[in-house]
C-alpha cells in the first residue's frame, strides 16, 4: 500500500497543489491530511468547500484504488456539518464499506485534529479491468 500512497501523493497533482497528503493507506482505509492556509479560506474567512471536498476525495481515491483495479469516483455525496478554520488540521479517513467488485462502496468522515466532525461523505466508485500504473 506505501506504493499506492507514494504514488497519489505525488500524481494526484491538485490534491499536492492544494497541500493535502495521504499519512496512511490500507486495503480498506485511507486517511488524507491538510492544514488549512491563508490561501484555503474563503470571502467567509473560513475554509473553502472545495479544499475540504478535495481532501476527503484524495483519501476516497486511495481506499477505491487499494484493489490495484483503476477505480473512479462516479457519485458522491458531501455534507458539511461545521466549518473549518485557519490553522486547522483537517483529517479525512475513508472506509470501504463494501466491496463490490464494480461498485464499490465508501464512506469518509472529515474532522479536525480535535476529533469534531466537520463533513461527511458517502461515495460510489466505478472499479475497472484496468489496474493502476504504478512506477
Amino acid at each position: 500500500m506505501k506504493a499506492l500512497q507514494d504514488f497519489l501523493n505525488k500524481e494526484d497533482r491538485f490534491a499536492h497543489f492544494i497541500g493535502a497528503h495521504l499519512v496512511c493507506v490500507e486495503a480498506d482505509f485511507a486517511q488524507a491530511e491538510l492544514l488549512v492556509e491563508e490561501h484555503h479560506l474563503n470571502g467567509g474567512s473560513v475554509c473553502q468547500g472545495g479544499v475540504m471536498f478535495t481532501l476527503a476525495d484524495l483519501a476516497l481515491a486511495a481506499v477505491l484504488n487499494a484493489s490495484g483495479n483503476l477505480t473512479l469516483g462516479v457519485e458522491n455525496s458531501i455534507t458539511f456539518v461545521r466549518s473549518a478554520r485557519l490553522g486547522e488540521k483537517l483529517v479525512a479517513k475513508a472506509r470501504l464499506i463494501r466491496d463490490h467488485k464494480k461498485l464499490p462502496f465508501c464512506t469518509v468522515e472529515l474532522c479536525n485534529e480535535a476529533g469534531d466532525l466537520l463533513a461527511h461523505m458517502s461515495a460510489l466508485g466505478y472499479r475497472k479491468e484496468q489496474m493502476i500504473q504504478i512506477d
